[in-house]
């Protein structure tokens, strides 16, 4: 804590996709991520890929990002097809700093990648192509779909039994992790959301910091409320 706000520690995106693996690494953080925190009282930390042990000690909780494929070795498959595209030096820091989060049992919020990536690393899979194992087209910006949440959860407490997200991901849950209670999913029965049974651990398949601050385009409720309630969630949890 800093002036009375949590410390949260955000991890990064890169340029490994877009530069190819030969090219000199770049980090780099989609502002969304930090504006939502910043604006519900807490102090965003990015990671910058270095020294996950000290990142944990230092900062108070953790926001698993979005971005690239989970690589499915986590999960102990092979890449499926040519669309399949993990960045291994993310998921070498990536694994290990979550390890640290958990081991410290401190507060963690994931979106997309990060849900996928932590059910994973509990003991969960992932359907690697949801298009072509499933024939569900979840990748388009421009989509806004129903969400339906289950009662007793976070997302149904702030935003009722039924509400619109966006859907921006490739891969989804295919097994929920032992520990983990599915709390909304799509019309399909994809996964959209989970909480833990008993560590303070929220997670959501869409992206909700785009879905509040200058991003928001009033097609889906404002999700301002849900970054709110994790960083109450991490005060009390430090208190």
């Amino acid at each position: 804590m800093l002036n009375g706000k949590p410390l949260i520690c955000v991890t990064s995106d890169d340029n490994f996709l877009s530069a190819g693996p030969d090219a000199p690494r770049h980090i780099d953080s989609p502002s969304a991520y930090t504006a939502a925190i910043a604006n519900a009282g807490g102090i965003p930390l990015l990671t910058s890929e270095q020294c996950p042990e000290e990142m944990a000690e230092l900062c108070d909780a953790l926001l698993l990002t979005g971005g690239d494929d989970v690589d499915p070795e986590l999960y102990g498959e092979t890449i499926y097809n040519e669309s399949v595209k993990p960045d291994p030096q993310r998921t070498a820091f990536e694994v290990p700093l979550t390890k640290a989060f958990l081991a410290r049992r401190k507060p963690i919020l994931c979106i997309c990648r990060g849900t996928q990536l932590l059910n994973v690393m509990l003991g969960g899979d992932l359907w690697q192509d949801l298009l072509a194992q499933c024939g569900y087209v979840h990748m388009n910006g421009q989509i806004r779909h129903n969400v339906y949440a289950e009662k007793g959860s976070v997302l149904n407490g702030l935003f009722g039994d039924v509400f619109r997200t966006n859907s921006t991901h490739h891969q989804a849950i295919r097994t929920l992790a032992p520990g983990l209670r599915c709390t909304a999913k799509s019309i399909e029965g994809i996964v959209e959301a989970y909480e833990h049974e008993t560590l303070p651990i929220l997670a959501t398949q869409f992206h909700p910091e785009r879905l509040t601050g200058v991003q928001w385009d009033d097609r889906t409720p404002d999700f301002a409320p849900y970054f709110k309630y994790f960083v109450d969630l991490v005060k009390k949890h430090v208190g």
